[in-house]
């Protein structure tokens, strides 16, 4: 390729565009100064790598000086850990803009580097976290949307509304059938053991994009005690985590939780995901013990992770996160 034919050195968002990004930062910084929430920094590089078999992160090799065998080194996927322990150890309410890497991820609304808003509100339920989640949003996402309407609406609610099936209860062979019924043609080695891969399939691929649709936004909330990851369960008849998502047009934009403060329970749930990563192929991971050990000092509050990029696409009316970030993965 010439040097004169070669158009890749440019930004791959227009400067209108990051104009709006600069714009939608400094708005969220002054959402969270008027809360008296404090903006925090945490270490992107980490000595653990997070042990959910969904994410994959990216590994480098740290060498000490005159070190031949270096240590490895994870990018982190979010920083809920260290929040977690600036927490424990007495802070107050924060928030983080943070740059964050998941690896085998790439699409039109996915990129491998993302910037992530987390923020963790002490004294918090999820409700209550799930109304300021709502306020912000709405402040974002009005000039581009106009005012959204605000919808509750339970994981099981969805699927009796949408499927006629019960998520809490039905066998994996009901599930089975009903995304045959609706024409989606399963992963193959799909396990029949378990519930949650059908219902994620179903989710992903029939109910997802009925969400957030005629000017609303919607919360998805009270997901099955099996997918509470970091979050409280709630007894009861079924048991169900204390856990939601935000969806604006069929997008997913938040996951927030009531946070579990057990350390004894997280240790049981990291070690059945590195089951399922040893299940899957992939490494299981040490256990991060300071994050654990922080656990028994975590006061109660609610954390939730928003996809600023995304949020982004919305507020700027773009169609992929390319769109939005100075250069794209390709470009960088």
């Amino acid at each position: 390729m010439s040097h004169e034919s070669n158009e890749l050195w440019r930004p791959s968002a227009d400067l209108t565009t990051l104009q709006v990004r600069a714009q939608l930062l400094r708005q969220i910084r002054e959402f969270f100064h008027q809360r008296h929430v404090w903006e925090v920094e945490t270490p992107i590089l980490t000595r653990h790598g997070v042990s959910d078999s969904h994410l994959n992160s990216f590994t480098t090799i740290y060498h000490e000086p005159g070190e031949r065998h270096g240590q490895v080194r994870y990018l982190h996927t979010s920083p809920e850990y260290a929040m977690k322990r600036l927490l424990a150890a007495g802070s107050d309410s924060i928030y983080q803009l943070a740059r964050v890497f998941r690896n085998e991820e790439r699409g039109l609304w996915h990129s491998p580097e993302f910037t992530l808003l987390e923020w963790y509100r002490i004294g918090f339920d999820h409700h209550q976290l799930i109304d300021e989640v709502a306020a912000l949003v709405q402040q974002l996402l009005q000039p581009a949307l106009g005012t959204l309407a605000v919808e509750r609406i339970t994981y099981a609610e969805l699927f009796q509304q949408y499927l006629g099936i019960d998520p809490h209860r039905d066998e994996p062979t009901a599930l089975r059938d009903c995304a045959v019924v609706q024409g989606i043609v399963p992963p193959p080695g799909l396990s029949l053991a378990e519930r949650d891969p059908w219902l994620d399939l179903l989710l992903t691929h029939r109910l997802q994009d009925q969400l957030g649709r005629a000017g609303r936004m919607s919360f998805l909330y009270d997901y099955p005690a099996t997918q509470a990851a970091l979050a409280r369960i709630r007894p009861g008849d079924p048991p169900v985590a204390e856990r939601f998502e935000l969806y604006v047009q069929g997008i997913e934009l938040a996951n927030g939780f009531h946070e579990l403060n057990d350390p004894q329970e997280q240790r049981r749930r990291f070690e059945q995901d590195n089951q399922q990563r040893r299940l899957r192929g992939q490494a299981m991971l040490v256990l991060d013990e300071d994050f654990l050990s922080s656990l028994a000092y975590l006061p109660p509050c609610s954390g939730v992770a928003l996809g600023v990029d995304r949020l982004l696409m919305l507020a700027a009316s773009q169609q992929q996160i390319s769109q939005v970030v100075s250069f794209s993965f390709q470009r960088a």
